[in-house]
């Protein structure tokens, strides 16, 4: 199993108020520094991963684009995250119903074999 540090020293001096001033003062100087960080991001994530990964980002990009402010935008975006955790809870709680239905399990006659291990038929090879 991989394991992915999750923070990077360049991302351990986040700081928010540059960011928001960069996104107030240049918005495409923070669109391409966004970008750039998601990348790198990306790039420290196993591979088996990262196409997944992508593809989760490339969602988040169109909701961005496609709403008609940031607060909108992160609205959804909060939307589709809890939709996912809610789609996994339904998924293991399932799971664990039919786990727990009771259903018959198949049943089979058991052939003894003469000579065979653990043969308790009282046969002697």
């Amino acid at each position: 199993m991989h394991r992915v540090e999750r923070r990077s020293a360049a991302h351990s001096d986040f700081d928010f108020s540059e960011w928001s001033e960069l996104a107030r003062n240049d918005p495409a100087a923070f669109e391409a520094r966004r970008r750039a960080t998601i990348e790198e991001m990306l790039e420290r994530m196993p591979e088996a991963r990262r196409d997944r990964l992508r593809r989760l980002q490339w969602k988040v990009d169109q909701v961005r684009r496609l709403a008609d402010n940031p607060m909108s935008a992160c609205l959804r975006i909060s939307r589709m995250m809890w939709d996912s955790l809610l789609e996994q809870q339904r998924f293991i709680e399932g799971m664990r119903e039919l786990d727990g239905a009771g259903l018959p399990l198949p049943e089979a006659q058991v052939l003894a074999f003469p000579g065979g291990r653990g043969n308790d038929s009282g046969l002697n090879a």
